[in-house]
């Protein structure tokens, strides 16, 4: 199924400039040149249409801080030793591409190509030759991939790193990235699979605040016994290290109306207005804060129901309001009473930094939310809550600017202290279409817990912010977090395309994809989330 992909906003004005305080309708899009692939040329998909809509509830409450502790983030990761002392020597690493961070945009990427190894002495063992990089100082880093040219291409093999935190002499001990991350991706045959600009990626890992690097990337071997052949690594491998940039800049909000969000910013509690999940109507004007620019109004304005333009947070609505919202929505429809949970706070895309010249212009929706499937990112657990929104841009700038992809590929994210973000732009209570499950994106939710948790158990407050946002969510649309649904595969290495399949409501990542992903720990936790969702929801 194709998408329905609507326009941004309607303004017209230079990169360098902010918007005046009154936007024009939300109608025309806005041209940026720092996108890392082209707009879609079609302004929508045919079939799709706008998405039907859920049950209004609104409201507003003041909502609670987020937890979080902070710890210094060049600091070598934990559980790793030092296992050299020396410094790398030599000038930065040149990306060999053009550096962004002079062009208003927030972080940076270096893109380095690998080198040749030298071969196995055991040729028999490991005919083909693994690439890397020999340790080297680079401009700062907090995160780290590897990507190549073909997105169809699988690497077979192992990718380790080492990093040197910024600032110091002590290294990291080796780490591994995980290879299989093609299942986190938009689906066969769509628009932004299409695009012409995906690639095939690892999964990147978070390393905080870093200032060198060394890669090692080898081939799987031929077994002893000769049961099988060695792979050949996928063409163009290069090493992606990732900037996020500086947290925005604290908001003051006025009087009274003030909502934290991890790293002490603010933002202004909105007023009551009706929920929506497809686009905003055509014509809809807004008032515009100074600094906002056009792509960042237009990120904001699609959750205008919920938070003024340009808001860092949506804040959560108690019990209290939720139900009183739900009764008078009843009776609008004449309908049955709807089950639905509080909508818990959210902290926006604004909120985190997301820098909206990165992402494709356009928004690009399905029909309906029938199911969420949960993930782990695989970033490691190496992250404090304060580093929370850098280890988000990190992700997106990667998933972007990295993979080709149009924007942050999960629709939300989680994480260990269980804030709640908001993922790929479009609108938190719309049906925004993802890229997180191969085969399965249409009519479904993706929700990234930020870590790693095959053999790390998830924090209780992550299992919490699950629950509580699919309660909301998918009572949005009507789903029951305990109930079955039926959905069409896409195409995937676990179900053919086409194939009629049932599952969870709230369901692994792995049980549309053959993965490891949400990772042991936290798919045996999915249980505990759909009886707390569904409890949340009154049922």
């Amino acid at each position: 199924m194709r998408p329905l992909m609507v326009t941004s906003i309607g303004v017209t004005c230079a990169a360098a400039l902010t918007l005046p305080l009154a936007a024009p309708a939300l109608s025309a899009p806005v041209p940026h040149a720092s996108s890392a692939r082209p707009p879609s040329a079609a302004p929508q998909s045919p079939g799709a249409g706008p998405p039907a809509a859920p049950a209004a509830l609104a409201g507003s409450a003041t909502p609670a801080a987020p937890a979080g502790s902070a710890t210094h983030a060049g600091s070598v990761p934990t559980g790793s030793t030092p296992t050299d002392s020396r410094t790398a020597t030599g000038a930065p690493a040149d990306s060999g591409e053009p550096d962004d961070r002079s062009a208003g945009v927030a972080g940076s990427t270096q893109s380095l190509p690998l080198e040749r190894l030298a071969a196995s002495s055991d040729r028999s063992a490991a005919p083909a030759p693994g690439r890397g990089l020999d340790r080297r100082t680079t401009r700062p880093f907090s995160l780290v991939g590897v990507v190549w040219d073909d997105a169809e291409a699988e690497l077979h093999g192992t990718v380790q790193v080492r990093t040197r935190a910024a600032g110091g002499e002590r290294w990291s001990n080796w780490q591994d990235v995980e290879t299989h991350n093609d299942e986190h991706a938009a689906d066969l045959g769509s628009d932004e699979r299409a695009s012409g600009a995906v690639r095939g990626s690892t999964a990147p890992l978070w390393v905080g605040a870093s200032d060198g690097v060394e890669v090692r990337v080898h081939p799987e071997a031929a077994d002893e016994e000769g049961r099988s052949i060695a792979v050949r690594l996928p063409e163009g491998l290069r090493l992606e290290l990732v900037d996020p940039g500086p947290d925005p800049a604290t908001e003051s909000a006025p009087a009274g109306q003030a909502g934290a969000v991890p790293g002490g910013r603010t933002s202004a509690t909105p007023a009551s207005l009706p929920v929506r999940p497809g686009p905003p109507p055509a014509g809809t004007a807004a008032v515009v804060p100074e600094t906002l620019t056009a792509a960042s109004a237009a990120a904001s304005a699609v959750n205008a129901e919920f938070a003024p333009l340009g808001a860092s947070l949506i804040p959560a609505m108690t019990q209290a309001e939720t139900a009183e919202a739900a009764a008078e929505a009843a009776e609008e429809a004449a309908g049955a009473k709807p089950y639905i949970g509080p909508r818990p706070g959210i902290i926006t895309r604004k909120g985190w930094g997301a820098d909206e010249k990165l992402r494709e212009r356009n928004f690009a929706y399905t029909k309906t939310v029938k199911a969420a499937f949960v993930h782990h990112s695989a970033t490691g657990n190496n992250y404090t809550c304060k580093q929370a929104p850098s280890v988000l841009r990190s992700i997106y700038r990667y998933h972007v600017k990295s993979s080709g992809w149009r924007d942050f590929g999960y629709n939300f994210a989680v994480d260990k202290c269980g804030n709640i973000y908001e993922g790929r732009a479009g609108g938190v209570s719309r049906a925004v279409l993802g890229a997180h499950t191969l085969g399965f994106n249409t009519n479904t939710m993706g929700i990234a817990v930020l870590g790693s948790y095959s053999s790390t158990n998830p924090p209780a407050a992550a299992v919490t912010a699950v629950a509580k946002l699919t309660a909301w969510k998918l009572g949005l649309f009507g789903r029951n977090p305990k109930g079955k649904v039926t959905l069409v595969s896409g195409g995937s290495n676990k179900y053919a395309k086409g194939k009629k399949v049932k599952m969870n409501v709230i369901s692994g990542h792995r049980d549309g994809f053959a993965t490891e992903c949400p990772g042991a720990r936290l798919y045996k936790k999915l249980g505990t989330a759909r009886t707390s969702s569904a409890h949340l929801q009154g049922r």
